[in-house]
């Protein structure tokens, strides 16, 4: 009785083995697709570094929009009493102003340029036979992009404009919230952007529906005007909009502009709910357009 008490004391069941089983078929299934996408985020990376003179006019491009619109805003607003509208102070405006042509850079990606040149060049055919999954490819090769123009372009201007100007300095509870968020608007941002680009199959005048993208997502995201300065009628439509996540969002979060955990609670829940169905959208927008180029002979 003893031998074979000691023989079974600590070895799992029958349902644990399985659990323990299923744990490591996981973590061996999401370290082969790391590897699998790993070489499209490493080329698109080199691709970026032979061109390095290319993030000195990012930087300069983007300090001179930054200035810009920070000083417009400032110069409106310079000697107001009684607070700005929406509930801003002229430090919180600025860093929201700031901070909006950061994210702005990040959702930068090339994604929509990228695929819808593959697909008007005739090169997505090759893409049809590599065995991966061509949105995730594109993720991660606009990845690099997104992360350079942060590091080497947005950081930059950020610390210029913190010596130069009077800015907000977060919470650290805000600053954990707003990479979260950050984050969620990298993905609503890639979608959006795929989904422009898959344009490509249906126009050839993909040029125009990025002028039109861009254009309306930086009002309605709030890159241009903070949303909390938008009349009525164009804020609601602004509420009921993707695009709020991706900028409007995470600097609400970041500035602490909601009311209590309840509230920010739900605007990442919002982020969320759009990153997922834009996702979706983009998933189903793919194989239709896989579908089309197989009927047309692609």
């Amino acid at each position: 009785m003893s031998t074979s008490s000691h023989g079974t004391k600590g070895r799992p069941g029958p349902s644990g083995a399985a659990g323990s089983r299923e744990g490591r078929w996981a973590g061996t299934k999401a370290t082969a697709t790391l590897r699998r996408y790993t070489p499209f985020a490493t080329a698109s990376l080199q691709g970026l570094l032979q061109y390095r003179s290319t993030f000195l006019i990012n930087a300069l491009t983007a300090t001179a929009a930054v200035g810009v619109q920070v000083f417009l805003w400032r110069a409106v607003y310079a000697g107001r009493e009684g607070g700005l509208p929406g509930g801003y102070d002229l430090p919180r405006l600025t860093t929201y102003v700031l901070l909006a042509q950061v994210l702005g850079l990040l959702q930068a990606n090339r994604v929509d340029e990228e695929v819808a040149g593959e697909v008007q060049r005739g090169d997505i055919a090759v893409s049809l036979l590599r065995p991966v999954s061509y949105p995730l490819a594109r993720f991660a090769a606009g990845l690099p992009v997104s992360l350079t123009n942060a590091t080497l372009v947005a950081v930059p201007v950020v610390l210029l404009y913190a010596l130069l100007l009077p800015l907000t300095t977060p919470t650290w509870p805000g600053v954990l919230l707003f990479a979260c968020s950050a984050g969620l608007s990298l993905v609503i941002g890639f979608a959006v952007n795929l989904l422009v680009g898959l344009a490509g199959f249906v126009t050839t005048n993909v040029w125009g529906v990025r002028i039109v993208k861009d254009s309306v997502v930086a009002f309605f995201a709030g890159q241009v005007v903070p949303l909390a300065l938008l009349p009525g009628p164009l804020a609601a439509v602004a509420s009921v909009l993707p695009f709020q996540g991706m900028v409007d969002g995470p600097l609400r979060l970041l500035l602490g502009r909601y009311d209590g955990p309840v509230d920010a609670a739900g605007i990442l829940a919002v982020q969320l709910a759009w990153a997922a169905a834009l996702t979706v959208l983009a998933a189903l927008a793919w194989r239709r357009a896989v579908r089309r180029l197989e009927v047309l002979g692609g």
